[in-house]
């Protein structure tokens, strides 16, 4: 599969988060059977501001917004995961477990 194929199917998944909810990288590729391949989710979602995909439900293993300096300003991602009552410390998802989005359980 090619890179620009991987990136669409990131994208379908991705587009499934539901709002106040989150995923990460890792479980994006393994949904994908994809195992070890977090990296290339997250230069996926580098290119989807563009494709109106909700990269910011997307952080890593941890609940950490890794992927915050991809947005414009400083602290977008982090205020559009408030926006939908996520609670963001740190640069953490607050409660990850209980609001994890796992897309081999969902999907």
């Amino acid at each position: 599969m090619s890179n620009e194929g991987f990136f669409e199917k990131v994208y379908q998944v991705a587009a499934r988060i539901p709002y106040g909810r989150v995923t990460s990288y890792g479980a994006i590729a393994n949904y994908l059977g994809a195992t070890g391949s977090a990296r290339m989710v997250g230069w996926a979602m580098n290119g989807s501001v563009k494709k109106d995909i909700p990269a910011h439900r997307v952080v890593n293993r941890n609940g950490l917004l890794t992927g915050k300096h991809h947005f414009q300003g400083t602290n977008l991602m982090q205020q559009l995961l408030e926006s939908e009552g996520v609670e963001v410390i740190d640069n953490k998802i607050q409660n990850f477990e209980k609001l994890f989005w796992d897309p081999m359980k969902e999907l």
